[in-house]
């Protein structure tokens, strides 16, 4: 069979850190009965950063309309992070661990050769949200990042990334993150202004306490 050009010119990216990538799968190989647990923390885990953005969200409505606006902005951000990840994923092309590496251990199934390794998309959505949030709310943004930590691990230990896949994908992410959340959340504040005064206040706008009882 003839493999596509694309595929044939991809990069092998184990010549970086393919025995550091080594090392941590083989610590999965030793602790089997943790495999199954972060299988499944490694998806459900990105529920998380969407949580910490709708808290985001939901404590915004209780202060000004800049807050708003940047907790909005927070969501596109991610969006926008993970788009330019997936177009440097497509021009890297650099072909996943399993392929470069067939007789390490791996928890995850292996998948088709045109699903790049770089940088790693889960972890983009991680690193991007912990950016997003940290001109929101510097709390919310620091316990993102705690589970940012343990989502890129879990990317290695998992079999599906490189050490490297996992910090290229903060390193990128979250500059691109932080300045379109500055941007929007400079540019849209007349927006949100306005959406604030309209059928969307109940939305944006949380009643001050005590509203109902005075009425």
């Amino acid at each position: 069979m003839t493999l596509n050009p694309a595929v044939q010119l991809a990069f092998d990216g184990s010549g970086i850190d393919g025995s550091l990538f080594t090392s941590v799968t083989d610590v999965a190989r030793d602790t089997k009965w943790l495999n199954t647990p972060l299988q499944l923390w490694t998806n459900a885990g990105l529920g998380i950063f969407a949580l910490l953005m709708l808290i985001g969200w939901w404590n915004a409505r209780r202060r000004g309309t800049l807050s708003m606006t940047r907790a909005l902005a927070a969501p596109v951000a991610v969006v926008i992070a993970f788009a330019v990840a997936e177009v440097v994923k497509k021009l890297v092309a650099e072909v996943r661990p399993c392929y470069s590496l067939p007789h390490d251990y791996f928890v995850d199934a292996c998948p088709v050769r045109t699903d790049y390794a770089f940088p790693s998309g889960h972890t983009t959505t991680a690193a991007a949200t912990v950016a997003a949030l940290w001109l929101l709310d510097r709390r919310l943004s620091v316990i993102a990042g705690v589970f940012a930590l343990l989502e890129g691990f879990t990317r290695v230990y998992l079999g599906d990334h490189y050490p490297h896949d996992v910090i290229g994908a903060a390193l990128l992410a979250m500059p691109v993150a932080y300045v379109v959340s500055r941007a929007l959340g400079r540019a849209a504040v007349p927006l949100v202004t306005w959406l604030r005064t309209g059928v969307l206040g109940p939305v944006l706008t949380a009643a001050p306490a005590g509203s109902h009882a005075a009425r």
